[in-house]
């Protein structure tokens, strides 16, 4: 037997009342998820929503996950359903940190944060007894005291539907936090990247003041770092940076901005 047992360190920050910050990597590469964690972020955002690997790709995930714990870092995999079949798959491959997209009721909530848990608001939960890669195949000492500690489990509330059932969601148990996700809202109230509009704005704050009074930990984008700093003064604590083809473009275009000599085509 071994002992794996090992703290999560963003939800460890989370309920320490401080603030956890993390980067998207929408390139899903294992070595730039081993440089992030070298660089010092709380967390890697892997948005299994729009692009990369099937979440379903054990093989897939796994080696994302690698990356991050060689360097002590912490994966945050946002997956594209409610399903609790994926839920369970994507944490018994070893993710700890896990929200979901496009919830829309408490209901559906309800159904995928049982799915997490051995034991869930005092009853039997619907986790699955196996041995895959989070028990260390068999391997892992008091893996079933102590999974259900390290599970961080969230939902995006990114549709009309989500943001008009805010305070059920929030009060449904065992969900550790919730993920304002401001893009994808202006499409459902009919504004598509009017993040400004006035409909959106007073969503999130539906949203950011729910959690914030629930004490559910709240999360959200960052639109540079002034927005970051003031997201954290206002409640959010798990917050997102920038991402990799962000920085890329940032460094890269900057380096031929500062050329001085000629690149015009002969």
């Amino acid at each position: 037997m071994v002992d794996d047992h090992r703290a999560n360190a963003v939800k460890d920050r989370v309920e320490a009342g401080e603030v956890a910050l993390g980067v998207l990597d929408n390139t899903y590469s294992p070595t730039l998820i081993e440089f992030y964690g070298e660089l010092g972020v709380d967390f890697v955002w892997i948005d299994f929503e729009h692009g990369g690997p099937s979440p379903w790709d054990a093989n897939a995930v796994e080696g994302l996950l690698r990356a991050a714990e060689g360097t002590g870092t912490e994966v945050l995999a946002r997956v594209p359903t409610t399903e609790p079949a994926l839920v369970r798959k994507v944490l018994d491959a070893g993710v700890r940190n896990v929200f979901l997209s496009r919830v829309q009721d408490a209901e559906e909530v309800e159904r995928a944060a049982r799915a997490a848990r051995f034991e869930y608001d005092g009853e039997p939960g619907d986790r699955g007894m196996a041995n895959p890669r989070a028990r260390r195949w068999g391997l892992a000492e008091d893996y079933v005291a102590t999974e259900d500690e390290e599970v961080f489990f969230g939902v995006t509330i990114e549709n009309r539907e989500a943001v008009d059932a805010i305070d059920d969601i929030v009060a449904v148990p065992e969900l550790d936090f919730v993920f304002a996700g401001p893009l994808d809202l202006s499409v459902s109230l009919g504004h598509p990247g009017e993040l400004d509009h006035d409909e959106v704005s007073e969503g999130i704050e539906r949203v950011r003041s729910t959690a914030v009074d629930a004490d559910v930990a709240l999360g959200g984008l960052g639109f540079g770092m002034d927005d970051v700093n003031e997201k954290a003064e206002n409640g959010y604590q798990i917050l997102h940076v920038g991402s990799t083809t962000g920085a890329l473009k940032s460094a890269v275009t900057g380096w031929l901005d500062g050329f001085e000599g000629s690149r015009s085509a002969e």
